[in-house]
């Protein structure tokens, strides 16, 4: 199997290392796999792939969209090293406004499946990051959405104690004041 599944500390999120075969030429590495995701219980279809560039400290986020175009998303560092954030926003969930993070880097080979019902965010910790991430819906302007990045009441432990983010960003609500419009329904 050319990858390990580890459900985090909220379930529905999911913590992705695939097998690196790595030799004096180099490596290869198989970043997805449908049957492989499937088998674990990750059946979404995947239809844009998005890469981003961002300085040392950045934060984007808290992203999401709503439905009828709520994304899954894929993510993983193909350059450099950030600290990623998933945050429960699904109404009646067991973990509800809570938030769990990995560290993924172009050395760790590290992805996140990051599913609809979720805001998605990340730092950057070193100089530059490159994040490779594939959706399970197309950008819709009308539907996207976001929860603030220092919401008090989701109190996400940030590494960066000051980071640059957009005048977008920085104008989102916070959580108690947003209608995601997801409501928790039990899935893995």
């Amino acid at each position: 199997m050319p990858f390990q599944f580890e459900r985090l500390l909220i379930p529905a999120v999911i913590l992705i290392e695939p097998k690196v075969h790595q030799d004096e030429r180099g490596f290869f590495v198989e970043v997805y796999k449908f049957s492989e995701f499937a088998a674990f219980g990750i059946k979404e279809r995947f239809v844009q792939d998005n890469y981003s560039r961002s300085t040392h400290a950045v934060l984007r986020g808290l992203h999401y969209q709503k439905d009828p175009m709520a994304q899954g998303k894929l993510v993983r560092a193909v350059g450099g090293e950030v600290f990623d954030v998933a945050v429960d926003v699904r109404r009646g969930s067991p973990t509800y406004g809570r938030w769990v993070s990995a560290v993924l880097s172009a050395d760790n080979r590290l992805m996140l499946y990051v599913p609809p019902g979720f805001a998605h965010g990340f730092c950057v910790l070193s100089e530059t990051a490159d994040l490779f991430y594939k959706v399970t819906e197309e950008y819709s302007a009308k539907q996207d959405a976001g929860i603030v990045w220092n919401d008090p009441d989701i109190a996400i432990t940030w590494p960066i104690r000051n980071p640059i983010i957009s005048a977008k960003d920085a104008a989102h609500p916070r959580l108690k004041e947003s209608d995601t419009g997801f409501i928790f329904k039990e899935r893995l």
